[in-house]
């Protein structure tokens, strides 16, 4: 790794003494690079179909897979679980209310919040069926439902 990093072994060390420090380094570096990405790809998007296809290409991209491989590093190394839980909590704190800012709609109303959340966890889960094969084609009818369902549930939300 320190060679694909352009330094030698010994710089890597002294910067990253374990091999979770490193790991964490990394996860830090997707997580900001995700959050600017989020951003950035919010602006300017308000119509339904537009936050949708934005959210739903988040969760099958290139981040959405290192983040999966993290994870998975994590899950069965309880030191990397306890620092990657919180950081993905805080990460999907702020999808989510970007996707809400996005869609200008108010969380009070009764199935706003649950709704985004479902936008969510849908997307994500379409990412994890994205990671063996293309599904592009299905994902992108399933986003165009999910689209038309999830404005005539948030039509009257607008804030």
């Amino acid at each position: 790794m320190a060679e694909r990093a352009g330094v030698s072994r010994g710089a890597a060390q002294h910067h990253f003494p374990t091999r979770e420090d490193l790991f964490m380094a990394a996860v830090e570096q997707v997580s900001v690079v995700r959050g600017q990405q989020i951003r950035d790809d919010m602006a300017g998007r308000h119509d339904v179909g537009s936050v949708i296809e934005l959210v739903f290409g988040l969760y099958s991209g290139k981040l959405f897979r290192a983040a999966l491989i993290m994870w998975v590093a994590a899950a069965n190394e309880p030191e990397l679980r306890a620092q990657i839980v919180p950081l993905e909590a805080r990460i999907g704190r702020e999808v989510h209310r970007l996707v809400v800012e996005a869609l200008g709609v108010d969380e009070r109303r009764p199935g706003v919040r649950e709704s985004v959340q479902a936008t969510l966890d849908l997307a994500r889960g379409l990412g994890l069926a994205n990671l063996l094969t293309n599904d592009a084609t299905r994902r992108q009818g399933i986003a165009q439902q999910w689209a038309l369902m999830l404005g005539d549930t948030l039509r009257g939300a607008r804030a």
